[in-house]
């Protein structure tokens, strides 16, 4: 049954407290957007998560949830607050009494949430909690409280919008370090019984910097400092010593966006059940995480294993104990977790970290003639030396092709034709994938160029080093794509684009390619 709001103009979403919750939640707040298109979002946010939401083109403001709202008269002040924005809707994704109080004293007149925390009475539609719902994955939670409404609610995985600029920063910042760069997680805020012990991360750290030859990074917010000098203590001293290019410790000195896009510059996130871990498949990066007294099943990385595209290369590592999930904050014996090895989880890494090096391509105006939504084979005509792109594979490369194909999301071109055109460039020129965006720019996707979730899905797909990578296309959104994830660009001139970034190596045919490759 469809519980009408047709009239909503003004929604207000009240955001979940904890950074993990925030993530999950992303998709929901995306479904509410796609319900109401013409309606002014707002999200009411815990100060702590609001910057995760930022840039995200689906929310139009945002409105933080201060500590001096906590009180009754704070409660009072801030529902007038919002009773001026004479909002239409309330939908409440946290699940607190709090939420649905102060969305009644701003007398807004939908208010939807889960019948929980005796709160029922508050609202206009509560949504009942079934033995059911408590099983879903978190993200999944969400989303069932918009479809049992009757909103259309599906499945994304979340993501981070994070601007060209900010990955540049980030990669910029760990650019020294060797590759791979691994990012150590081991704080959990929730409580110790989701930590690892630091001795265990130490004795990790230090056979990724010996036998992989790589580098780690620890992460952190200021109450992780602790943490963080525990497992410094116990790794070797000589690594301390000459900690230049494999060894960085970032715990407490970033704020949530620059954690954010640090995560993003890894190449792997090994982390407890925890805020970073959600913010690294978020951000595309693939994840470790250990688990011990709470279930992946309830709050890990997402799957869904008939849509693998929803979903980064990940690996979660358990033990099965007896006493495990317990969900408790903190235990005495942490037999779950003490049960997870070092050489458990150094030996998932190869699953994870990426080491084959790619070329890839745009396809329009790269590899052939920009037809302007090409949408016939009678349009097609290759550029010289295509057939000849085979020989990159002798080196080494993986020929990957990444296309915008708006077309699709507008009408006016047929996605079987584009299908087909690709598995052309498959059979024919020798290559091993073409990915393409049918998303309109409007759709705000992770996938359409200049953001790089194409790229991301090759790596996951294909295990691709990004940072040993190369690009080639010849648009702007080409190279931004390139430099958000690290990889080399080259610009393809033709008359149609000019290139407007500085210090970019240019090429004018496919041939020139293979001479600098």
């Amino acid at each position: 049954m469809i519980y009408s709001m047709a009239d909503s103009t003004k929604v207000l979403v009240r955001g979940v407290n904890w950074i993990g919750d925030a993530v999950m939640s992303a998709p929901a707040l995306w479904a509410i957007k796609g319900a109401y298109p013409d309606a002014d979002i707002t999200l009411l946010a815990n100060p702590v998560v609001a910057s995760l939401f930022e840039k995200d083109p689906h929310i139009g403001a945002i409105m933080k949830y201060e500590d001096v709202y906590r009180t009754l008269p704070g409660r009072l002040r801030l529902s007038r607050k919002l009773k001026i924005e004479n909002f239409s809707t309330a939908i409440l994704l946290q699940n607190a009494f709090d939420a649905a109080f102060i969305a009644w004293l701003a007398r807004i007149e939908h208010r939807v949430g889960y019948n929980r925390d005796a709160r029922g009475v508050l609202l206009t539609k509560a949504v009942d909690v079934t033995r059911e719902t408590l099983r879903l994955h978190h993200t999944h939670y969400y989303l069932n409280m918009l479809t049992s409404i009757g909103l259309s609610a599906p499945y994304r995985l979340p993501w981070i919008y994070l601007t060209g600029g900010q990955r540049q920063s980030a990669l910029e910042a760990l650019s020294h370090l060797r590759h791979p760069i691994i990012g150590i997680n081991p704080g959990a805020a929730f409580g110790s019984a989701k930590r690892w012990p630091p001795e265990r991360f130490a004795m990790l750290i230090g056979r990724i910097i010996k036998e992989k030859g790589g580098s780690a990074v620890l992460f952190g917010s200021q109450r992780d400092v602790e943490i963080s000098a525990a497992i410094r203590k116990r790794i070797d001293p000589d690594i301390i010593v000459s900690a230049a290019g494999i060894f960085l410790d970032l715990t407490g000195k970033t704020g949530l966006r620059e954690l954010c896009a640090s995560i993003a510059g890894c190449d792997l996130l090994i982390t407890n059940d925890s805020g970073p871990m959600h913010i690294a498949y978020a951000v595309g990066t693939p994840v470790l995480a250990i688990f011990g007294s709470t279930s992946p099943e309830l709050t890990g990385p997402p799957e869904i294993p008939e849509h693998p595209e929803f979903s980064y290369r990940h690996s979660v590592i358990r033990k099965p104990v007896r006493c495990a999930p317990c969900f408790k904050r903190t235990c005495e014996h942490l037999t779950c977790m003490n049960a997870i090895s070092a050489e458990d989880v150094f030996n998932e890494i190869d699953a994870l970290w990426g080491r084959r090096k790619a070329v890839f391509f745009d396809r329009d105006g790269t590899l052939c003639e920009d037809a302007d939504y090409l949408n016939s084979f009678d349009g097609f005509r290759p550029y010289d030396g295509l057939d000849r792109l085979t020989a990159l594979k002798d080196k080494g490369f993986v020929l990957v092709g990444i296309s915008n194909q708006s077309g699709i999301g507008r009408g006016i071109v047929n996605e079987e034709f584009v299908k087909a055109l690709h598995q052309v460039f498959i059979d024919k020129y020798g290559f091993d994938d073409f990915y393409y965006c049918k998303h309109v720019p409007a759709d705000n996707c992770a996938c359409r160029k200049p953001s790089p979730g194409m790229l991301l899905r090759a790596r996951a797909d294909y295990g691709i080093d990004l940072k040993n990578s190369i690009f080639v296309g010849d648009k702007n959104a080409d190279m931004e794509t390139a430099l958000a994830v690290g990889a080399r660009p080259i610009f393809f001139r033709t008359k149609k684009h000019t290139l407007s970034i500085r210090g970019i190596r240019q090429i004018s045919t496919l041939e020139e390619l293979q001479a600098i490759v």
